[in-house]
């Protein structure tokens, strides 16, 4: 169950819908006049809504001419989120219309969804299945989010929600527009860090689903070199299993996800390889097999697993290894998916497991884990990035991923049998390099 509030946004900074959607046919018609005309509004109505976007954005979207309104860049940058807000809110009022087709008041028009707070409400509901405590996040009362949740049921014909033993819960139609819900309000965060790109800053959160293989290395120097350009970006990482990563990916809860490639979860997820590497045996410095210049099928199997769980790839691999080879599987003593009681196993006992040498780096480069004489002939696995196909990302976002695709350009270049130096392949990082010319700028201007 989510209660981070911060992970919705504030009702209060995101942009209005309704004055983004005026803001789209303003775009669309080149005039403020023609506008009114298609939204049935009044011209001082439209210009207001106008005004009010560019306030709370700080910056001018339109310049103003004889021949009708003109995007500026900025207002360039704004309409293609609108654009895909608009894509996104069509596509349910579509859905739900093909559901009634009967009923011509239901989603004859998106103007009921283009306001900002219910739609927060619904999404927030969604994760945390409790009434109260979403109207006590939002510092509403408990009738105003059961009201904003009818009205938008209302003009959509069907039932968001349900009542479950476990609380307030999607229902079947209800569960793809609330997705659909998320990506909007997500395009709606992502507008204000558009505009401070264009002035040259990059700010927002954001959020990298983060498997277990590039926490050890990549993702935390990628980390640091982009928080050192751009300390004012938020930086989140999410640590469940890929099908809960690819869920949140969907609806726009995670910018990417990087790590082990796995099958796609839908249709709609693209993947991108960064880099193979080679898995190999792994057991503690001293281990009696340590000392075997040659090691068995039977010797493997005189020792304690510690594994992954049975439905990961990884362990899908060992087990196809071992079948491969015409040799019973291993009986694992320990099944987790958590690398730091992995790694305590294997510094305290005599249990064997097959990972990365990268994934264990720390231990690798100390001495204290040791690649055992027993190659794994035909164990690869590839590291890679899963993204939204058609999904924008936010300035910061993509200058994490570009940090990522630079680092691993040279993990990628390596043999599959050598294993990454961090010292050899990236240097120091960018933090550790500048701080001592910020310490002394910083002491510089406190002695003035």
């Amino acid at each position: 169950m989510k209660t981070d509030h911060a992970a919705y946004g504030d009702a209060e900074s995101l942009v209005n819908l309704h004055h983004l959607r005026v803001f789209c046919d303003v775009a669309a018609s080149g005039g403020v006049r023609r506008s009114a005309e298609s939204l049935f509004r009044a011209s001082s109505a439209i210009t207001r809504a106008i005004g009010r976007l560019e306030e709370s954005l700080d910056i001018q979207l339109f310049e103003r001419k004889g021949t009708g309104m003109l995007l500026t860049a900025a207002g360039e940058t704004v309409r293609m989120r609108a654009l895909r807000i608009e894509d996104e809110l069509n596509t349910i009022r579509a859905e739900a219309r093909a559901l009634h087709p009967s009923f011509g008041r239901v989603a004859t028009t998106t103007s009921s969804l283009f306001q900002t707070r219910k739609l927060m409400m619904a999404v927030m509901l969604a994760d945390i299945h409790h009434m109260p405590t979403v109207a006590h996040l939002l510092g509403v009362t408990q009738p105003a989010v059961s009201a904003a949740i009818a009205s938008l049921e209302a003009g959509l014909g069907r039932r968001l929600f349900e009542r479950a033993p476990h609380g307030m819960v999607p229902t079947a139609p209800g569960a793809p527009w609330l997705r659909r819900f998320k990506r909007v309000l997500a395009e709606l965060r992502h507008i204000r860090a558009d505009i401070a790109a264009l002035r040259g800053d990059l700010e927002g959160i954001i959020t990298v689903g983060a498997l277990p293989l590039v926490r050890t290395l990549l993702l935390p120097r990628a980390i640091a070199n982009v928080l050192a350009r751009h300390p004012r970006v938020r930086i989140r990482t999410l640590e469940s299993p890929y099908e809960d990563l690819c869920a949140d990916l969907l609806c726009a809860d995670v910018d990417f996800i990087l790590g082990a490639m796995r099958p796609l979860q839908d249709a709609t997820l693209q993947t991108r390889v960064l880099f193979e590497e080679n898995l190999v045996l792994i057991a503690r410095a001293g281990h009696p097999l340590s000392r075997k210049r040659q090691i068995g099928f039977t010797d493997l199997l005189r020792y304690p697993w510690v594994v992954s769980r049975e439905w990961s790839p990884l362990r899908k691999q060992l087990n196809a290894f071992f079948t491969s080879h015409g040799h019973p599987l291993p009986i694992p003593s320990v099944e987790t998916a958590d690398l730091a009681l992995l790694r305590g196993l294997l510094l305290d006992t005599d249990m064997l497991t097959v990972l990365s040498e990268h994934q264990l780096h720390h231990e690798f480069s100390t001495g204290k884990l040791v690649a055992l004489n027993s190659p794994m002939d035909g164990l690869t696995r590839q590291i890679g990035v899963t993204t939204r196909t058609g999904a924008q990302l936010s300035p910061g976002a993509l200058a994490l991923l570009r940090e990522v695709e630079i680092l691993a350009a040279p993990i990628a270049a390596l043999p599959l049998d050598q294993s990454p130096d961090p010292a050899q392949l990236w240097g120091d990082p960018i933090n550790k390099l500048d701080r001592p010319a910020r310490t002394k700028a910083t002491t510089g201007h406190l002695r003035s």
